[in-house]
């Protein structure tokens, strides 16, 4: 009788751990990726990266985390706070360098990973303002993005340099609250810094009508960009209603990051789902902004060190890796 218990006992344990998940499939990796305020592109990219990745990839599991925006994500992927976010390139560069606003500290723990969209400038005023060109909003109310975002360090460093900051009255909203503040009188004008169309622009212009103001004469007559790497661009015509005019601008690159611990197999696996022609598709599916996120593109723009999953990923779709972004 007792040999018969500890038989089915044994037996009982081979097929219990014949139902055990493996070492490989036990192991999830857990990961955070910071999108954006409210109304912005980069809330919409994170949220359709941590549904698509765990469908693609079934050991990662992914959620998307609110932020501020690009310097918030600069700050929290290179602590490990965010083990992946979205952030401008700009933004990045000055991280790396201890020079981010009213912040020295250098946030040398990002890498990139590569290209999603290029982020134009976009300075929303009433159709009928007679507002006409940045140096206008002298004593006027803007939304230039949430504090701690990329639209807002954008929009400091722009208008200190043609010497408005501190001449009007900068208002720290995200788009969403700023298009509704706009629509009710509240602000005169506000800017963000993000793919095109961009919904809280199209929210604000069907109750109001609007015209962007153009910024990119302003930039490229004062000297902006021999300070700075934004690069010009033009918003085309008809992009808000069939009347609107097209629209001399600039732009930042989007890059999506990681921290620099992040294993070298998750990044380039995560990199494999993301540029694969079903994860692009889904990535389009979420917002037409990211149909420019293409292996061709690569990692166009980026400023700072590649992480070595994206090193090797690149590599293997034939892009030459520049001496500034590969190890150091």
């Amino acid at each position: 009788m007792k040999k018969l218990l500890v038989a089915t006992a044994v037996g009982a344990v081979i097929v219990g751990l014949g139902t055990l998940p493996t070492a490989v499939e036990a192991a999830k990796y857990r990961a955070k990726v910071g999108g954006g305020p409210t109304g912005g592109t980069f809330n919409t990219f994170a949220n359709a990266m941590a549904v698509y990745i765990p469908k693609a990839e079934k050991n990662i599991k992914m959620s998307a985390v609110g932020s501020g925006g690009s310097v918030e994500n600069v700050k929290r992927v290179s602590k490990g706070e965010s083990q992946f976010g979205l952030c401008y390139a700009v933004d990045a560069a000055l991280g790396w360098k201890g020079k981010l606003p009213k912040d020295g500290k250098k946030y040398d723990g990002l890498r990139a990973m590569g290209f999603l969209y290029g982020a134009p400038v976009q300075l929303v005023v009433r159709a009928d303002s007679p507002l006409q060109s940045a140096k206008d909003l002298v004593g006027k109310r803007v939304a230039v993005g949430n504090a701690g975002s990329g639209a807002a360090a954008s929009a400091e460093r722009f208008f200190r340099h043609i010497d408005v900051w501190d001449v009007f009255k900068p208002t720290f909203l995200g788009y969403s609250a700023a298009a509704s503040a706009f629509k009710d009188g509240k602000i005169d004008a506000f800017w963000v810094l993000v793919g095109y169309p961009n919904r809280s622009i199209i929210e604000a212009s069907v109750q109001v009508d609007i015209r962007l103001i153009d910024v990119g004469k302003e930039a490229e007559q004062s000297g902006f960009f021999d300070k700075f790497s934004y690069l010009p661009t033009i918003i085309p015509a008809g992009t808000y209603g069939k009347n609107s005019p097209e629209c001399s601008t600039y732009q930042d690159a989007t890059i999506l990051s990681c921290h620099e611990d992040v294993p070298e197999d998750i990044v380039y696996r995560i990199m494999n789902a993301l540029w694969s022609p079903e994860g692009m598709a889904a990535m389009v599916a979420a917002k037409k902004t990211f149909k420019s996120m293409t292996v061709d593109n690569a990692f166009l723009g980026a400023s700072v060190q590649l992480h070595p999953g994206a090193v090797k990923f690149w590599t293997e779709q034939g892009q030459a890796i520049p001496e500034n972004l590969g190890p150091q």
